[in-house]
């Protein structure tokens, strides 16, 4: 990571603007200025500092250097400051540590920062530094080609503080070859789906259906099978359920699938996956961006034998749900100088399709955007059927009963069930563990939780 200086004391005293701003901004800017008559201001209400102009200061990760870099060079006028970090990566808490700072001493935040975190508006909104999209700074008509729900953990209190960058939508990924080898049909429910587990043990010994290995394992499985362990139902309000008939049901599927052996309890990412599993894998539960990152990239199956179909459904539920792992969030800094450039880079870096059609390696939460980048995804010829039909399915069947909390359940899983799963314990057995985890996580970030 390259730490960088973030940006340089933001003069606030009286003088001329340097840019010329849109008349939303400026007039977000003038009412901010007005004399108030002595009412307290709404929570919500955004007061621009004054806007002196200057370098743009952009904060992204290693990934998203490029959206950046391709910015600059088509914009050669606009001087940027461009500054990579980890992206808040596993809940690293950077941006927010980073922000505290800032906010004590009164300078160095950047007018843009993209986060690998869905959750930043838990923090951000509260501590004042990331500002109001959809109260004039982004014209509706933009804010509109979003994916429905997309921004939704963005939205405190009906007011929309950041956008989404990429969705990461589950799906099922699955060797088209070898299904189409060994008779095996594409599985449409979970009860299919472990059926298919149990005959690949005893047919086929090694090959897999699925990995449990990864600390985002939940997000796959219990996310989309409607287990209520993070529902999130207020700004500070959360509601924990872990041994429900939905979570049981999905806890005891992965268990007698980790017990055959046909579900993996490596990461994906390790080494130890790729040696004995990369060429092994019938069906794979996966976010979006599996198809690139995995089995293109990682694992190196050859063009036209992976293929994409729905996520399977408990049988007799009518409503699909799937899950989500990651994605990404854009926030813009209450403290930006430098309006006009920094929402016509955050306009730009989330909907463009010369970045998120043509370049981007996930899912754009953009719908216009995603439109083009699946297009791009046919014309490459790796995948053996049509992947946009169950990615665009997917994109709104992300079960909302599953929120983004400011406590990470990566790391609460990592720390609670992945050391018991291990040492050879049932995720079954450990389901109370997970609960209590994730109470006593969500009330030391002072949430009110409800247990059920």
């Amino acid at each position: 990571m390259t730490k960088a200086d973030a940006g340089g004391t933001r003069s606030r005293g009286s003088g001329r603007w340097r840019v010329a701003l849109p008349a939303s901004i400026a007039a977000l800017v003038l009412a901010g200025c007005g004399n108030s008559g002595g009412t307290a201001s709404p929570q919500n209400e955004f007061k621009p500092v004054e806007q002196t102009g200057g370098k743009l200061t952009v904060w992204v990760d290693s990934t998203r250097l490029a959206a950046a870099q391709l910015y600059q060079k088509q914009n050669p006028s606009v001087p940027m400051d461009i500054v990579t970090y980890d992206g808040d990566a596993n809940g690293s808490n950077y941006l927010q540590t980073k922000v505290s700072l800032f906010n004590r001493t009164g300078s160095g935040w950047p007018d843009v920062v993209f986060s690998s975190q869905n959750n930043e508006a838990t923090w951000a909104v509260q501590a004042k530094f990331t500002a109001p999209l959809n109260k004039g700074l982004l014209p509706q008509q933009v804010l509109d080609g979003w994916a429905h729900g997309a921004n939704d953990p963005c939205m405190v209190d009906g007011t929309l503080y950041c956008l989404r960058n990429d969705l990461s939508q589950t799906v099922l990924w699955y060797n088209a070859s070898l299904m189409q080898q060994w008779g095996y049909q594409v599985p449409t429910t979970w009860d299919q789906y472990e059926d298919i587990g149990k005959k690949l043990a005893a047919e086929h010994p090694g090959y897999l259906v699925g990995s449990a290995g990864d600390t985002f394992t939940p997000e796959i499985y219990l996310w989309a099978g409607k287990c209520g362990a993070n529902q999130i139902t207020g700004p500070k309000a959360v509601t924990v359920d872990t041994t429900s008939a939905t979570c049981t049901r999905m806890a005891s599927l992965l268990d007698t699938l980790i017990t055959n052996k046909t579900l993996s309890t490596s990461s994906v990412f390790s080494s130890d996956f790729g040696k004995n599993y990369a060429d092994k894998i019938l069906m794979m539960p996966g976010p979006a961006w599996y198809g690139g990152a995995l089995f293109q990239e990682a694992f190196k199956v050859p063009a036209g034998q992976i293929a994409v179909a729905p996520m399977p459904q408990w049988s007799g539920d009518d409503k699909p749900s799937v899950g989500n792992v990651g994605g990404g969030t854009w926030l813009l800094s209450a403290h930006s100088a430098n309006l006009k450039a920094a929402t016509d880079f955050l306009t730009w870096v989330t909907t463009s399709d010369d970045y998120q059609g043509k370049l981007a390696p996930g899912y754009p939460a953009h719908a216009p955007a995603a439109k083009t980048w699946l297009a791009n995804q046919a014309t490459s010829k790796y995948y053996a059927n049509d992947i946009a039909a169950p990615l665009q399915a997917a994109a709104g069947q992300v079960w909302p009963g599953w929120g983004y909390g400011q406590f990470s359940q990566e790391a609460i899983w990592a720390a609670t069930v992945t050391p018991g799963l291990n040492a050879g314990k049932s995720i079954v057995s450990m389901l109370p563990d997970w609960k209590t985890a994730i109470v006593n996580h969500a009330r030391s970030d002072g949430y009110q939780v409800n247990q059920q």
